[in-house]
């Protein structure tokens, strides 16, 4: 469930089919998490089920990255915070942070890249007027709150270049 913040929250604890062999969270789950998380967004901004069924629109993620910062095992409580970074007619850019009551750090980041879609065909579409205008009230919100930097933003995978 949301908290009444301008942070979107997603609160659940390692489940026993989601840790590997190593005794860790599985690295498929932790996008499973961040996904999660995600539908309390997309909820939060008027995309709940019944909208989305009645309005034929849904959000399809077109990109994902996630970082993985920390190790977590079985049975830990754990919340990931979600913030709007950036949005336009017919995408949202946001960030993920997961933590656990052991550490203050997170324990993985991600950024995600959304498009909203008509299912029908599907494509891309923008957003109706009252879910953007939900989104432009969430992403004012969270500018307005003092929230830390989104420090693992833009990360890019890659081994420098070797000089032979």
């Amino acid at each position: 469930m949301p908290d009444e913040t301008p942070l979107i929250v997603y609160r659940d604890k390692v489940r026993p089919e989601w840790v590997d062999y190593n005794g860790h969270l599985r690295d498929a789950f932790y996008l499973l998490i961040f996904s999660f998380a995600t539908d309390v967004l997309i909820d939060r901004i008027g995309l709940d089920d019944v909208t989305r069924k009645a309005r034929g629109r849904s959000i399809y993620t077109l990109e994902a990255h996630v970082n993985y910062l920390h190790e977590i095992k079985e049975g830990a409580p754990l919340r990931v915070e979600v913030r709007v970074l950036a949005h336009d007619a017919k995408r949202l850019h946001i960030y993920l942070e997961m933590f656990t009551d052991a550490r203050d750090a997170p324990v993985a980041a991600g950024e995600q890249m959304l498009l909203h879609v008509d299912t029908s065909g599907p494509k891309a579409v923008a957003f109706d007027d009252d879910i953007e205008a939900r989104v432009r009230a969430l992403v004012l919100a969270q500018s307005q709150a003092n929230q830390q930097r989104a420090t693992y933003r833009g990360r890019v995978i890659g081994l420098p270049s070797s000089k032979a």
